[in-house]
């Protein structure tokens, strides 16, 4: 019999602050953490808007690192790996696992995604060895910036020693991190995964590119509340956000002997590639249909079983509808029956942190039986006419909900989560 894999841990860094609960309660509630641009002058850009992690103490819900990072660490750490290594942390004490035995500790690893890793530190690098010239870069440059250095601080906090790995595959990193962890358990080669994803791309080089890429809302600079708005007829682009999703993943029967809480199960994963164009997906949304019939597929799920779908929706012109139609191909009828929200009109969208993210609200639905809301869906594009939980909150029971998360490239990835 195969080998069945559940969450017992979960850690979240966001716009909306710190902590699942905190973050869940301001999710549900309908708050918007997408705000001006504070990290650097936005003023020559065409997108001045951005989810920023709120700066204050721990005790608000809010970020300062130094309340989680000596400082001496801080300064060999790319501010993605900053709050990649806050989410582990507050993941691992959640599950109870951090006095692992050193039997344990071999069995248990670490995979983290990550779109683009060290941006602001690339950015800043480049300008240092500009100005000052290159003896004056720092020793820390290459690993500070390095995607797989999120699991490899991680792994050297707690001594796990088993599998080290990173994903890399833009907006999809993070929900390819989690299907793989877990089949890293499901095929034996770890009793417990850490996984998740990070990015912290809020940077003027971050900005400057996607608004080069034309991905980024521009016209709400003045009403960046209302910016995000997937399948919303006035949308016009994404919102970058940052931060961080991270759970533990771990072996049914180990967790259960430990007496682990299991918030719930990872039954399945599907992923896919486009093979058609860098930056857009075919327009019948081929390769997120394989993706998602995939995950059902591994799971021996009829389409009836899902009662919930987190997303990928970003709330780009193009790619919207694209996944809507895609699912209502795979669906049918059922497409009608489920509900389906976007989370990345509230948080922005966190690239390679977002399937993380997301991952950890998908959960949250079908322990606490409430739907997040899509904000801003004022008025639905042509075709939209799913229950896309528009601006506000809805009850429903879930036993079986699935997240989606695509990437430039053509990457595609679905998991599904259900109750235990």
């Amino acid at each position: 019999m195969s080998r069945r894999v559940v969450v017992t841990g979960m850690g979240i860094i966001s716009p909306l602050g710190l902590g699942v609960d905190h973050v869940w309660q301001k999710l549900i509630a309908g708050t918007s953490g997408i705000g001006p641009i504070t990290r650097f002058d936005a003023s020559a850009m065409a997108a001045k808007i951005a989810g920023e992690i709120p700066r204050g103490s721990k005790a608000e819900n809010k970020y300062d690192p130094s309340e989680w990072i000596e400082f001496k660490e801080q300064k060999k750490m790319d501010p993605f790996i900053q709050y990649g290594y806050t989410a582990a942390t507050m993941a691992v004490e959640d599950a109870g696992l951090t006095n692992l035995s050193d039997e344990e500790k071999e069995r248990a690893g670490v995979m983290v995604g990550s779109g683009i890793g060290g941006l602001p530190g690339i950015e800043a690098g480049s300008i240092e060895v500009r100005d000052k010239g290159p003896r004056r870069l720092s020793p820390f440059f290459i690993p500070a910036n390095l995607v797989n250095l999120i699991a490899g601080f991680i792994s050297i906090k707690y001594g796990w020693q088993g599998p080290n790995h990173a994903v890399a595959t833009a907006c999809a990193s993070s929900t390819h991190a989690i299907g793989d962890s877990m089949r890293f358990i499901r095929d034996g080669y770890a009793d417990i995964m850490l996984s998740g994803g990070a990015e912290a791309a809020v940077c003027a080089i971050g900005i400057a590119g996607f608004c080069s890429a034309r991905a980024l809302s521009t016209k709400y600079n003045d009403q960046p509340e209302k910016a995000s708005r997937p399948w919303d007829k006035d949308r016009d682009g994404f919102v970058m956000g940052e931060g961080s999703g991270m759970m533990v993943l771990e072996e049914y029967e180990h967790a259960k002997k430990r007496g682990a809480k299991i918030y719930a199960e990872v039954v399945s994963y599907g992923l896919s590639g486009d093979a058609h164009h860098l930056t857009a997906p075919p327009p019948d949304g081929n390769g997120g249909f394989r993706a998602m019939r995939q995950a059902l597929a591994m799971g021996n799920l009829d389409l009836e079983k899902i009662d919930y779908i987190n997303a990928h929706g970003t709330s780009t012109p193009l790619g919207d509808e694209i996944e809507l139609r895609a699912v209502k191909n795979l669906f049918k009828d059922h497409a009608y029956k489920l509900a389906m929200s976007s989370t990345k009109s509230a948080t922005g969208h966190l690239l390679g942190g977002a399937g993380a993210i997301e991952a950890i609200f998908t959960i949250k639905a079908i322990q606490t039986g409430q739907l997040p809301p899509t904000l801003n869906l004022d008025n639905p594009s042509e075709g939209c006419d799913l229950n896309l939980v528009a601006k506000t909150a809805q009850e429903r029971k879930v036993n079986f909900a699935m997240s989606n998360s695509f990437g430039f490239g053509g990457t595609n990835a679905s998991v599904v989560f259900g109750a235990v």
